[in-house]
């Protein structure tokens, strides 16, 4: 969602206070992000939680660090204290 203004075009970086559907909004820009790893059936997003199910622990670190990678490009972060 951009605007122009008489000087040059303006792109936020953060959602806008009182914006409307911006949880949907949220949640359509993460399923595209991770869309690839949504297909696998190792990561289901809802909202801002991210879960990473596989069936033995094998390969777990690097899909977490490959998830953790594509949010940082999108200049997304992760909450330490949220993580389990």
């Amino acid at each position: 969602m951009a605007f122009t203004t008489l000087e040059e075009s303006f792109e936020p970086t953060v959602m806008f206070f009182g914006l409307t559907n911006s949880p949907v909004t949220f949640q359509t820009m993460i399923n595209e992000l991770l869309r690839d790893l949504i297909n696998t059936g190792k990561v289901v997003v809802f909202i801002d939680n991210v879960i990473v199910g596989m069936e033995n622990e094998e390969g777990h670190d690097e899909l977490v660090a490959e998830i953790i990678k594509m949010l940082e490009e999108n200049n997304l972060y992760v909450k330490l204290e949220k993580y389990k």
